[in-house]
């Protein structure tokens, strides 16, 4: 009896840890919290982190913050702007990764053993299905996210899913789009700030980018799995 219960425990923490992460991106996005995501804001307050503390302190101030489910676009314009091009690019991709694992290994904390005993042999075998392309299903939620970056970590955590390809599926399929963003950020901030013609042509032409350059990163992917499964096991 001990068992189920304790099973029963950890399914209700890992209902209402997303429940809390939804409630969360919601209120990033549509609540007054919103105007606490103001850019000046942020950008002093990682300058000042990385100054005072380090870039150490940096990353781990926005891996908190995508824990927290605070928009991965907005976290990552801003590090790019408070750091500069390469900085902030190393600085997102870091963050990113050590929250990944984070909300990877909660998911996996409260729901693997849950989905595994509790789930049945169909939810069992879709989590394995997914596991068994799991880099090629990170990399393409990664291109086009679907959910806010916490949640889908935790989900991926309680599936299959293992961490090596959760980490390995963000960086490949987060880096294109990030370094698109680095290398225009000057140009997107100021056209956000003052928008007009120019400003819905610049971003449409970065996402087109970022798009071109995430396909061109899964189609690699696909192509060493599609090598890897021709030689076999070993």
């Amino acid at each position: 009896m001990s068992a189920p219960r304790g099973l029963r425990g950890r399914l209700w923490g890992l209902v209402l840890a997303l429940a809390v992460l939804i409630g969360l991106a919601v209120a990033w996005t549509w609540s007054p919290m919103r105007e606490w995501l103001d850019v000046d804001r942020i950008v002093d307050g990682l300058q000042e982190l990385g100054a005072s503390f380090g870039p150490v302190a940096a990353v781990a101030g926005l891996s908190l913050a995508l824990v927290l489910a605070v928009p991965l676009t907005f976290l990552t314009l801003v590090t790019l702007v408070a750091f500069g091009p390469w900085t902030g690019f190393v600085t997102c991709m870091a963050g990113a990764l050590v929250a990944a694992a984070a909300s990877h290994g909660l998911g996996a904390l409260l729901g693997r053993e849950v989905v595994q005993r509790l789930g049945g042999p169909r939810v069992n075998a879709v989590s394995q299905r997914l596991a068994d392309h799991g880099l090629l299903a990170v990399v393409a939620i990664r291109m086009v996210p679907v959910a806010p970056f916490a949640i889908i970590n935790m989900v991926a955590g309680a599936s299959h899913i293992s961490l090596r390809h959760m980490l390995l599926g963000t960086f490949i399929g987060m880096a294109p789009g990030t370094l698109v963003m680095a290398f225009f950020v000057d140009q997107i901030v100021a056209a956000l700030r003052d928008p007009g013609p120019l400003t819905y042509a610049l971003i449409a032409g970065t996402l087109l980018l970022i798009v071109g350059a995430g396909f061109g990163a899964r189609r690699w992917v696909q192509r060493v799995e599609a090598q890897r499964s021709l030689r076999g096991p070993g």
